[in-house]
């Protein structure tokens, strides 16, 4: 078979080269050439899989993306054309729970901020929703949902909130897919209004997609009464608003779920669903011999928790840091938003660490499992 993959998804070559020809492309669209002999496409959200695409590859028989969000994909023309496909909800679940822990342990670090006790409310109760909340409740902060398609089906949240709590938390966290239409719409979800409801002390993050909160709106708010904001999305992507940039507390290029975990996870979902589809009769590969050795040293803890020390461990394993600084260098245009993208080195989740823990108790204990540590 001929596979034709984003150079982004990671150990797609080891994976799928046994079952036919992997062709890895670069940028946001393959090309017309690849494209013609492709069976098997594997792409992330930047790229369209749009008619236009469709029409240059006569012998696609399967679309995966690595990604939670299909809205790159006109699901109506794959199945027009009886082409299978799949996505990876939830691979990058742990990776965008880690980025928002990270970046609140950072800010709260910067400005002598005490995190425990702060009222978060988590905008969409999903796969990463549940991750970032299971994290911050860990944090000692008092989380709460929203996400009214779910709890109109009865699926249990740990606590749903009102629209009005929402925008009354200390910190919002957005986690929702891209809805342009429709009674559950979340483009623009944040908008003159609801931005308007905010104060200046609370926190804004976004690390679902960009559009969700309008950013002509947020840039006029944070010149009129700036709030702190974490923006890991932007409205306009690969081309963002400029001024904006220079307005928010951390900002970073859509690489929140970027870890290199979540990635093979993603990798691995998409093997196992063209194995289901193609009915492949050959063992799956070992994903944990293909991973990378991270060869970090071990932490060691053996005194009582604090916020200090849990943000001593993330920033080392994370220096967010480092990427707020190369997203202002060099992401206020599309070229270099892109490039950072593509660049960016391995990042692993604090999973892929050890902590060795003596005199801890078992709530203790139990707080790190949750925040992701592997003891």
């Amino acid at each position: 078979m001929n596979f034709l993959v984003d150079e982004n998804i990671p150990l797609a070559h080891e994976a799928f080269n046994v079952q036919g020809r992997v062709t890895v492309f670069s940028g946001r669209q393959p090309s017309i050439q690849d494209l013609a002999e492709t069976e098997v496409l594997l792409v992330r959200s930047v790229t369209q899989v749009n008619q236009q695409l469709l029409q240059q590859a006569s012998k696609l028989k399967f679309v995966g993306t690595a990604t939670i969000g299909t809205e790159h994909v006109d699901m109506e023309a794959l199945q027009q054309r009886g082409i299978g496909f799949a996505s990876a909800p939830g691979a990058n679940a742990d990776s965008v729970g880690e980025y928002v822990l990270t970046a609140l342990l950072a800010l709260a670090e910067q400005q002598s901020w005490q995190l425990a006790g702060r009222r978060v409310a988590i905008v969409g109760a999903g796969n990463t929703g549940i991750a970032t909340g299971k994290r911050l409740s860990a944090l000692g902060m008092q989380v709460g949902y929203y996400d009214p398609p779910l709890q109109e089906q009865g699926k249990q949240a740990a606590s749903y909130m009102t629209w009005a709590e929402v925008l009354q938390a200390d910190v919002i966290s957005l986690h929702v897919p891209l809805q342009n239409n429709g009674r559950y719409k979340t483009r623009h979800l944040l908008a003159h209004k609801e931005l308007a409801q905010l104060g200046s002390s609370q926190v804004l993050i976004n690390a679902s997609r960009g559009a969700v909160i309008n950013n002509q709106a947020l840039l006029q708010r944070q010149q009129e009464k700036p709030l702190w904001l974490i923006l890991d999305v932007w409205e306009g992507e690969p081309q963002i608003l400029q001024p904006l940039l220079e307005k928010v507390a951390i900002a970073t290029p859509h690489i929140a779920g970027y870890s290199l975990n979540g990635k093979v996870r993603a990798t691995q979902m998409l093997y196992q669903a063209c194995s289901r589809y193609f009915a492949w009769q050959q063992a799956a590969p070992d994903w944990q011999k293909l991973m990378p050795d991270l060869r970090a040293e071990s932490w060691h803890c053996d005194s009582t928790l604090n916020q200090q020390q849990l943000a001593h461990w993330a920033l080392e394993n994370y220096p967010i840091w480092r990427d707020d600084r190369k997203m202002r260098e060099r992401g206020v245009d599309a070229q270099g938003f892109d490039a950072l993208r593509k660049e960016y080195p391995p990042r692993y989740e604090l999973m892929s660490r050890h902590l060795e823990c003596d005199r801890l108790s078992d709530d203790e204990r139990e707080r790190l499992q949750q925040l992701g540590f592997n003891l």
